[in-house]
């Protein structure tokens, strides 16, 4: 009897033991094929929100942590300097709007008067060409009095005559044409006008700072009278509602089973009820190792113990599907990753 008993326990002892060995063999089995991180925080992108244009806040649309749309209206700077702006940029393109068309008709009127300084012009030039002639040819018979000094004078006279005719007609030309210049210098400046009444435009319109997508305000420490404008200085930061991200660090030993395009799930600390999931989105390339120089813009992510070898751990960036509710969400609240290697993602198949 006492043997029986002895066996019985050693059964259970044995079925107890191997059962345990069976389930810890299933579980390293799990966590290869599935590699799991709780080494993991929620991320979304964000921005800060720094206006275009200096003056003080006259309103303030949205509070701290609020959730805003696309084109909603989150404050406003002081418009009048730059609607002033406006009117004086609108009053230049009108004036010169003005001298242009008074000139465009002042040309209509002397296009005729032109013309005909034009054919003047030729006509002079064409009797100082004649005058020139002739005295060339005169001058060399003087000194064999086949001519008389009277008729090389009176040659003389007649190519000064001509010379000064010609003289005024290109004057009349000159002043026939001035207006023409002054068209395109017109034009010129009319041009100039209207990029400054663009900018003027532009500016009045950088006053009214909306969204510029689904986000939470964040980081938001300001009031009605403060006084703002660009610079590094941002007046409150914008989280985007539109997509969220966990990325999780991985032991390097870890990443030749990860890919791209794998199925992930995820937990967030916040909900740990709720179960999400989501797609590999990127392996991070490059951290800032705790022993080395640091590159500015690289994560810096501790190593971790791993038997006598130290493990350095790199980024995996998980793209969340379907993150409702919202409210679970929180840029650096902890998660957990479980990648599923066994079941990769095609980017094709979750695009239909």
């Amino acid at each position: 009897m006492a043997i029986a008993r002895v066996s019985s326990k050693t059964v259970v002892v044995g079925g107890l033991v191997i059962a345990t060995v069976w389930l810890g063999i299933a579980l390293v089995l799990r966590l290869v094929r599935n590699p799991q991180t709780d080494d993991a925080i929620v991320t979304a992108d964000v921005i800060d929100v720094v206006p275009l244009v200096s003056g003080t806040i006259t309103e303030l649309h949205v509070a701290d942590n609020e959730t805003v749309k696309q084109g909603d209206l989150l404050f406003t700077v002081d418009p009048r300097p730059y609607e002033f702006a406006v009117e004086r940029a609108r009053g230049d393109v009108a004036a010169l709007d003005g001298e242009i068309e008074v000139t465009e008709r002042k040309i209509e009127g002397q296009r005729d008067a032109v013309e005909a300084a034009k054919a003047a012009v030729r006509r002079a030039e064409a009797q100082v060409k004649n005058a020139t002639d002739s005295l060339g040819r005169m001058e060399p018979l003087l000194a064999k009095e086949f001519v008389t000094p009277d008729k090389i004078d009176q040659a003389r006279t007649t190519k000064l005559t001509a010379e000064a005719g010609r003289d005024e007609a290109r004057r009349k030309l000159d002043q026939a044409t001035e207006d023409v210049g002054t068209l395109a210098s017109l034009r010129g400046k009319r041009a100039s006008a209207q990029a400054a009444l663009g900018k003027a435009e532009l500016d009045l319109g950088y006053c009214y700072v909306r969204a510029p997508f689904d986000a939470r305000v964040v980081n938001l420490h300001t009031a009605i009278g403060q006084f703002v404008g660009p610079g590094p200085a941002a007046v409150f930061s914008l989280v985007d509602a539109r997509a969220w991200y966990v990325i999780a660090n991985y032991r390097e030993t870890e990443l030749a089973r990860i890919t791209p395009g794998m199925e992930a799930e995820v937990f967030v600390m916040t909900d740990p009820s709720h179960h999400f999931r989501g797609t590999v989105q990127g392996i991070g390339s490059a951290v800032n190792p705790e022993d080395g120089p640091i590159a500015p813009g690289l994560p810096k992510i501790q190593r971790e113990l791993q038997w006598v070898h130290i493990a350095q751990r790199f980024p995996v960036r998980i793209r969340v599907e379907r993150p409702e509710p919202p409210e679970i969400f929180r840029v650096g609240a902890s998660a957990v990753a479980i990648i599923r290697t066994q079941a990769p993602v095609r980017l094709a198949e979750r695009a239909r």
